[in-house]
């Protein structure tokens, strides 16, 4: 079944856009290929970019230490699976140690850096990172695949203790679903939320068609479209059976 999550406050989408970045950087920095790290190095530059709130370490080191504390509380719980909650209780720690180990600012490292700091200002413009554009960067981009990965983790590697936070969280929050079937007709459905919230909802299904959704403190509406690579996609007009799971921190 392909899964599609839907944030539903401003911090999970950015955290989301975060765990998609960090991977995608990582995945192409394991590469050994000049393409492919020069995807990395946009990945990283990217991750920067998303990183600007002066408040976003501050929000992560609260909800960690919101979840410990909540989790603390459960050890004297019987129903509870103690060695998964330990392995859970000791990544939080990890994470917070990690991050508040960070100093100054989130990515200065690379604004600071001029030499990435021409490349970014050219890797904007379509095309403007051409060997002519930036000779420099081709000379970096032809040196061995060790030399570039040593230099790709110099400038990652201050910034994954955000991508272990984050994917503390988004774990935790993930598991907190409570998943329930349900079928769209003709491609539509509504659900009367009743005073229920959530920050995430995950949307599984196994159809040739992907949800939008739209959602507030009232009522959840998810229209079921149609992919058309080569027009608009347009409504599904067949039933759909789906699975939905709000996940709420």
């Amino acid at each position: 079944m392909t899964v599609y999550e839907f944030p539903l406050s401003e911090r999970i989408r950015t955290w989301l856009r975060l765990e998609d970045l960090f991977e995608k950087a990582s995945f192409f920095a394991r590469a050994e290929d000049a393409r492919s790290h020069h995807a990395a190095l946009l990945g990283i530059f990217e991750i920067v970019d998303v990183t600007t709130r002066s408040e976003m370490k501050s929000e992560l080191i609260q909800e960690l230490d919101r979840q410990k504390n909540t989790l603390e509380g459960l050890r004297a719980n019987p129903a509870v699976d103690s060695t998964r909650l330990n392995e859970i209780l000791a990544r939080i720690s990890a994470a917070l140690t990690d991050v508040h180990a960070m100093t100054g600012k989130i990515g200065q490292h690379v604004r600071d850096n001029e030499w990435l700091a021409g490349i970014k200002g050219r890797a904007v413009i379509p095309g403007g990172a051409c060997s002519f554009d930036l000779p420099v960067y081709h000379f970096w981009l032809n040196q061995s695949a060790v030399r570039r990965h040593a230099d790709l983790m110099e400038w990652l590697n201050p910034l994954l203790p955000l991508k272990s936070a984050v994917d503390v969280i988004l774990r935790i929050l993930r598991e907190s679903g409570h998943l329930s079937r349900h079928a769209a007709l003709q491609g539509s459905f509504q659900l009367m939320l009743g005073g229920r919230t959530a920050h995430l909802l995950r949307v599984a299904l196994d159809a040739p068609c992907a949800p939008e959704v739209s959602a507030n403190k009232y009522a959840l509406n998810i229209r079921f479209l149609t992919p058309e690579t080569s027009q608009k996609p347009r409504p599904c007009d067949q039933d759909v059976d789906f699975e939905l799971t709000f996940c709420s921190l």
